[in-house]
C-alpha cells in the first residue's frame, strides 16, 4: 500500500528536479489555467505558443506530448538507483515481491483516477499509472541483464506493437495510423468494450516500456563509476541516435510520430528528447553545481505519486472546481473582468497545492508505492 518516508538522503539533485518541474507542469495543467489564458491571448501569436501546451491532434509533436515519457522515463531512472540501494539490503525475489505490490497499487489508483464519472463507474486503463504498472515491471525483470539485451528488449517493445498496428487486418480496424480504426482501438474494444474518443490506447503501455526501460539504463550511467564528462557523452549520443531515428521515421514517411496511440517513431524521438533534458539538467545541476532555488520543485518531485493523484481524483472532482467557484463569487462583487478572475483562481489553486506540497515537505512526509 502507499507508505510514508522519511527524506532520503544524497539524492541525485538532477533526477529530482526533472521529475518535480514535470510535475509542476502537470499540477499546472490540472488547475485549467492553459485554458484560461487561451481565452486570454486568442486570436494572437501567443496562442501558438500556448498550443504547445496542448497535446497534438495526432501526427505531430507539441511540448506536452513530452510531459508523460518525462515521467515514465524519470521513474525508470529512480528505479536503477532505488535497486542499487535496495539490492544491498534484499534479495532478488524480496525486490521483486515489492515491485509487484507498486505495479499492483500503481494499477489500482490509474484504474481508479478514471472509474468515477458523473454517468457511474467505469473500467477504463488509459491512465498513465497504469501503463507505468506494466512499463516498470517489464524494466525492472530484464534490468539484471546484460546492456545490449536490454537495449534489444526496449526495441522489441516498439516492434511488437508497430507489426500488429501494420499487419493484424481486422475488418474495421485495418488502418494502422488512423484515429478510430487501428488495433489499438480494437484491443480497447475488446478490453473495456470502448473506444477511447480522443484516440487513446492502452497498448500503449507495450511501446513506451522503451521510455522506461531507457530511463533505467540512463540511470546505470549516472551511477557508474564513469567521469562526468563520459557520463555526459553517452547521455548525448544516446539522446541522438534515439532523436535521429525518430524523426528519420517520420520525415521518411515509414512511421508517423503519433503520440496518442505511441508509434514507434514517437517512443524514440520523445525517449531521445528524455535523455536530452536529463543529460542537461545533470550537466547543470550536478556537474555545474547550479543547486541554487531548486527547493521548490525538488518539494514536487519528492511527493510526485500523491500530487499527481492529488489534482487527478481530488482536484479533478472537487478541489479545483470549489476554489474556482468561490474565487468567481469573490471578484464578481466588484465585477471584475472574467477572464483575469479565471487566471487569477487558476493561482490560487495551484498557491493552495504548493502549500499542501510544502507542508509535507517541512513535516518530512513522503508517499510511497
Amino acid at each position: 500500500m502507499t507508505q510514508l518516508q522519511t527524506q532520503p538522503n544524497n539524492r541525485l539533485l538532477s533526477l529530482d528536479f526533472l521529475r518535480g518541474l514535470t510535475m509542476v507542469l502537470l499540477t499546472l495543467e490540472s488547475t485549467l489555467i492553459i485554458e484560461h489564458l487561451h481565452a486570454a491571448v486568442d486570436g494572437s501569436w501567443t496562442a501558438h505558443i500556448l498550443g504547445q501546451f496542448e497535446h497534438h491532434p495526432w501526427h505531430g509533436l507539441h511540448f506536452w506530448d513530452l510531459v508523460q515519457p518525462v515521467f515514465m522515463f524519470v521513474a525508470g531512472t529512480a528505479l536503477a538507483f532505488s535497486m542499487k540501494k535496495r539490492r544491498q539490503q534484499m534479495t532478488w525475489m524480496q525486490s521483486f515481491v515489492k515491485i509487484l505490490k507498486r505495479c499492483f497499487w500503481l494499477f489500482f489508483w490509474g484504474v481508479l483516477d478514471y472509474a468515477v464519472r458523473k454517468e457511474g463507474l467505469s473500467f477504463e486503463l488509459w491512465d498513465v499509472l497504469t501503463q507505468l504498472s506494466f512499463t516498470t515491471l517489464v524494466a525492472f525483470l530484464i534490468m539484471d541483464f546484460p546492456i545490449i539485451v536490454q537495449i534489444i528488449v526496449s526495441f522489441l517493445c516498439l516492434l511488437i506493437p508497430e507489426l500488429l498496428y501494420r499487419y493484424s487486418h481486422i475488418p474495421g480496424f485495418d488502418q494502422p495510423f488512423t484515429d478510430q480504426h487501428n488495433f489499438g482501438n480494437y484491443v480497447d474494444l475488446l478490453l473495456m468494450h470502448k473506444v477511447n474518443n480522443g484516440g487513446w490506447v492502452a497498448i500503449n503501455c507495450i511501446s513506451t516500456s522503451a521510455h522506461t526501460i531507457w530511463g533505467v539504463l540512463a540511470g546505470k550511467i549516472l551511477l557508474s563509476s564513469k567521469t562526468s564528462s563520459e557520463k555526459m557523452k553517452y547521455l548525448l549520443v544516446s539522446s541522438g541516435i534515439l532523436l535521429l531515428l525518430g524523426f528519420g521515421l517520420d520525415w521518411t514517411g515509414i512511421t508517423p510520430i503519433i503520440k496518442r496511440i505511441a508509434t514507434s517513431a514517437f517512443v524514440l524521438a520523445s525517449g531521445g528528447y528524455c535523455i536530452l533534458f536529463l543529460a542537461i539538467c545533470y550537466w547543470w545541476i550536478d556537474i555545474k553545481k547550479h543547486q541554487r532555488h531548486l527547493l521548490f520543485f525538488t518539494i514536487f518531485g519528492m511527493n510526485s505519486i500523491f500530487i499527481y493523484l492529488f489534482f487527478e481524483i481530488v482536484g479533478d472532482h472537487w478541489f479545483t472546481g470549489y476554489i474556482l467557484f468561490i474565487n468567481r463569487g469573490l471578484f464578481g462583487f466588484v465585477n471584475f473582468p472574467h477572464v483575469p478572475t479565471e487566471i487569477i483562481g487558476s493561482l490560487v489553486v495551484f498557491a493552495l497545492e504548493a502549500g499542501i506540497m510544502y507542508f509535507l515537505y517541512r513535516k518530512k512526509i513522503f508517499f510511497k508505492i
